[in-house]
């Protein structure tokens, strides 16, 4: 894929502002305190890593952008990304199961609300076998609910299941 000159001085614009965000980050976070407690890592040190981090990728850009230009360039066309056309039912669909599960987890429970929410997606995602769908869904649901509950100690609400779960959930 051929540079063009424009390309050229956009990979340049954009390697020196990743390069002086970082620096930028990196000044800033150098300010922080540093007293570590008794772990002796302080309140600066990820910011520090993060920020050293993204002014080493400036440099790095900037060395691939002197050096002939970035490697392994997205194409402009979509089909040659290999991207998709939106299907707007595929999206109705998994947008209708957040929906639904956000306004059923408190009434049906955790399960039901995660087994509708498979449901949908896996509609979305072209599945044509609703029984299925729904026997995984409750499996799955049912599994996450009861590590959370179990393992994590994170109520989560049983709903309708409450006779069923016991004192699992809240």
């Amino acid at each position: 894929m051929a540079r063009s000159a424009a390309g050229a001085r956009i990979e340049l614009v954009l390697s020196a502002g990743v390069l002086a965000l970082g620096a930028f980050a990196l000044f800033t976070a150098l300010r922080l305190p540093s007293a570590g407690g008794y772990s002796g890592i302080g309140p600066n040190a990820i910011p520090i890593a993060v920020a050293g981090s993204l002014a080493a990728l400036g440099v790095w850009l900037l060395i691939e952008a002197l050096a002939g230009g970035w490697r392994a360039r997205v194409p402009d066309d979509p089909t040659e990304r290999g991207e998709h056309a939106f299907h707007a039912a595929a999206f109705a669909w998994v947008t209708a199961g957040l929906f639904a599960q956000m306004a059923l987890i408190h009434s049906a429970g955790f399960v039901l609300a995660a087994a509708l929410l498979f449901v949908c997606v896996a509609r979305g995602f072209g599945s044509a076998r609703p029984v299925r769908d729904t026997a995984l869904g409750l499996v799955l649901g049912l599994l996450v609910f009861l590590f959370f509950v179990k393992f994590l100690n994170v109520g989560l609400p049983a709903g309708w299941l409450t006779p069923l779960l016991g004192g699992a959930g809240i």
